[in-house]
C-alpha cells in the first residue's frame, strides 16, 4: 500500500474563459458567502424572523466585509504593496488573495448594523443567527488559500505535509522549469487545512451550545469569536508567511489574544439574559407599517423587555412579558 507522502497543492488557480478569468479564490469566497447566507437564513427563520430578512442584511454586510477584510490585510501585510519593490495598485487586486477576517468582521458588522437599523432588527439576534454560517464560510474560503499556494506553516516532512510550489500570483499558477514541470518549493504544515477543520468544529460547537443553553443577545456570536481566536492563535504561531510584527510577535497573534479575551468577557457579561423572541414583520418595525399609536401585530418582542407602546393586550394573550409564555421554534 502506497502512503501519501504529502498533500498535493494545485498548480493552477486561474482558468481563462475567453476574456474572463475564472479564479478559484474568488469562487471559494463566493461559495462561502452563499453557504453563510443559507445557514443564517434557516437559523433566522427558525428564531421567528421573516424569510428574506437575512439576505437583505447580507446585501449590506458582504460588501462592507470584503472591503474591511482587504483593508486589514493590506495594513498588516504592507510590504508587497508599499515596501521596496512593492506595487501600491496591487492593494486592489483582491482576486490574488488576501482578506483579513478581523477587518471583514469589523466592517461587515458596520454594514449589518446599518441594515438592521433600517429594518428594525436587533443586531445581536442577527449576529447569533449568522455566527455558524460565518465560520463555515471561513472554512470554505481557506480552500482558496490552498489553490493560491499560500498561508502554509513551517517546513515539515510529516505524512500530512503540504506540497507548495513556487507561485506566480499575477498569473495564478506555479512557476515551471525548462521541462514544463511545476517547481516544488518544499513541504510545509497545511495551516489552511488546520484552520478549515478547526472552523468546522467551531460551527458545530456554536450550534450545539446555542441549542443547549439558548444563547441570546450576541452570546452565540461571542462564542464563535472566542473559539475561533483560540484556534487561530496556535495556527498563527505555525505560519511563516510575511506579516507585520509588534515586539517580534505577529500582529495576528496579538489580535487573536485581545479579541478572544474580549469575546470571553462579553460572554460572561451577558450571561443569564433571557433569549430574544423574534417575530416576523421587520418592515413594520422599521416604520414602513401603519403609523398609528398601536404597535404592529408582528412586532419583534424581546423576552423580558417591555411590550412596545400600544393598547394593552387582551387578558391571557401572549404579550412577551413572560418568556415562558412563548418560545421560538428550535433552531
Amino acid at each position: 500500500m502506497t502512503v501519501l507522502a504529502a498533500i498535493p497543492s494545485p498548480t493552477q488557480g486561474v482558468w481563462e474563459l475567453g476574456p474572463f478569468p475564472l479564479r478559484a479564490y474568488a469562487l471559494c469566497i463566493i461559495a462561502g458567502i452563499i453557504v453563510a447566507c443559507w445557514i443564517g437564513e434557516r437559523r433566522w427563520v427558525a428564531r421567528g424572523g421573516a424569510p428574506g430578512e437575512m439576505l437583505d442584511i447580507a446585501v449590506w454586510a458582504v460588501p462592507f466585509g470584503i472591503v474591511g477584510g482587504r483593508i486589514y490585510h493590506v495594513l498588516t501585510t504592507p510590504d508587497p504593496y508599499f515596501g521596496e519593490g512593492g506595487d501600491p495598485l496591487k492593494a486592489f487586486a483582491i482576486w490574488e488573495g488576501g482578506l483579513g477576517i478581523w477587518g471583514a468582521i469589523a466592517l461587515g458588522g458596520v454594514g449589518a448594523w446599518i441594515a438592521c437599523r433600517r429594518r428594525g432588527i436587533p443586531l445581536p439576534a442577527y449576529a447569533d443567527a449568522i455566527a455558524p454560517g460565518i465560520v463555515v464560510a471561513q472554512a470554505i474560503g481557506r480552500l482558496g488559500n490552498w489553490f493560491n499556494n499560500e498561508l502554509y506553516g513551517r517546513a515539515t516532512d510529516l505524512p500530512w505535509a503540504l506540497t507548495i510550489y513556487e507561485w506566480l500570483p499575477s498569473a495564478g499558477r506555479a512557476a515551471t522549469d525548462g521541462d514544463g514541470q511545476a517547481i516544488v518549493q518544499g513541504t510545509y504544515h497545511p495551516t489552511f487545512l488546520y484552520e478549515l477543520l478547526w472552523n468546522l468544529g467551531v460551527a458545530v460547537l456554536v450550534v450545539w451550545a446555542d441549542r443547549r443553553f439558548r444563547l441570546s443577545h450576541g452570546r452565540a456570536f461571542a462564542l464563535y469569536v472566542a473559539a475561533y481566536c483560540a484556534g487561530r492563535l496556535w495556527i498563527e504561531l505555525l505560519r511563516i508567511d510575511a506579516a507585520e510584527r509588534i515586539l517580534g510577535v505577529r500582529i495576528n497573534v496579538i489580535t487573536s489574544v485581545v479579541v478572544g479575551l474580549l469575546a470571553v468577557a462579553y460572554l460572561i457579561w451577558q450571561r443569564g439574559r433571557p433569549r430574544e423572541v423574534i417575530t416576523r414583520g421587520a418592515a413594520a418595525r422599521a416604520g414602513q407599517g401603519p403609523s398609528t399609536g398601536a404597535a404592529p401585530a408582528d412586532t419583534a418582542v424581546l423576552a423580558g423587555d417591555d411590550v412596545p407602546a400600544g393598547d394593552d393586550p387582551p387578558a391571557g394573550s401572549d404579550d412577551g412579558r413572560d418568556p415562558g409564555h412563548r418560545r421560538p421554534p428550535a433552531d
